[in-house]
């Protein structure tokens, strides 16, 4: 069946050879029918080699980057655009050639975009101290560079509750440097959107204080001299925010049941609850750019390759998403 041109397709890239991507991908396709065409950007040898190996029925249907067109695209198959990979092995692939096919697949993807193809891009899961080599904090700074994009926010986002860090990748150290009135605000306007876009509601957020209880035995405190002070600048400007909170007691079932989206001031402030809570049922969603960015919610998981063990709810999640937007 062809798909019709008002759909877009979703645009998927494979990320890291070396990780569980093809088999959550296979897995995920076989649990629903999505109303979406899928483009992938991988190694037809690879893809191969999977699919005889989880027994897939889709069909694999290779396209030419150069001559797609929205009404060649069939829904119910595997649209690929292949990426030359070199490999024998699979649980072996070289870092180098690894890095060569993630480049080759994004420079796709993000090519595919600017041809106005789709606004919908999944990227597998990917080993980035490999990948990006200390030039990015991750994924989420390394397409925002890509694309010119300095007003950026990581979402990782479940029906229930969604949690975004104020800062990413960086050591504790350096966050306490980074907490600022702008980036505050910044972030609320990009979920407040975001909630708008898609939610169609004003979501209610709770924002973090950095400190524990929100107390310093410091003459500066940042929940009283930063946190605070924006906090009431946004609810004075109509956004639907409160806190500072102390970080303990948030996720609270009784507490965190009043908000949509958890604002914390690091990484793992709001990452290790919300994944305690919901394990694989969540996605990470980048705020700010030009078309709609989402990831699995997890790792490369190397040493689970080829093992068919891996969870694929996180992936089809990103699929289904984007299938409904």
């Amino acid at each position: 069946m062809l798909a019709s041109m008002k759909v877009k397709p979703i645009i998927i890239i494979n990320g890291d050879p070396n990780s569980i991507f093809v088999e959550i991908f296979f897995k995920s396709l076989n649990l629903k029918k999505f109303n979406s065409p899928i483009i992938l950007i991988s190694s037809l040898k690879l893809i191969k080699i999977y699919s005889k190996k989880f027994k897939t029925k889709k069909k694999i249907k290779e396209i030419n980057l150069k001559n797609i067109k929205l009404r060649n695209l069939e829904k119910d198959c595997i649209n690929l655009i292949d990426v030359k990979l070199n490999f024998t092995n699979i649980k072996n692939i070289k870092t180098r050639d690894s890095n060569l096919f993630i480049k080759k697949s994004f420079e796709i993807g993000l090519e595919l975009i600017k041809k106005g193809i789709s606004n919908k891009l999944i990227n597998g899961p990917i080993t980035k101290k490999n990948f990006l080599k200390q030039k990015y904090l991750g994924i989420t700074e390394y397409l925002a560079s890509k694309n010119k994009t300095k007003k950026f926010a990581m979402l990782i986002y479940n029906e229930k509750l969604s949690v975004c860090p104020l800062t990413t990748h960086i050591p504790l150290k350096y966050v306490s440097k980074n907490i600022t009135i702008k980036n505050i605000y910044a972030k609320v306007l990009l979920i407040n959107k975001f909630y708008i876009q898609y939610k169609k509601i004003r979501p209610k957020i709770a924002i973090l204080g950095l400190n524990p209880h929100c107390e310093s035995i410091d003459d500066f405190n940042e929940d009283e001299k930063i946190i605070k002070p924006v906090v009431k600048k946004l609810s004075n400007s109509g956004f639907n925010v409160s806190g500072p909170f102390p970080a303990d007691t948030i996720f609270l079932k009784k507490n965190r049941e009043k908000f949509n989206v958890i604002l914390g001031m690091y990484h793992d402030q709001v990452l290790s609850p919300l994944k305690t809570i919901y394990e694989y049922d969540a996605i990470n969603i980048t705020l700010g750019l030009p078309f709609l960015r989402i990831s699995p919610d997890h790792g490369p998981n190397i040493k689970m390759v080829g093992k068919n063990m891996s969870n694929e709810k996180s992936l089809f999640n990103a699929i289904n998403f984007l299938d409904k937007n």
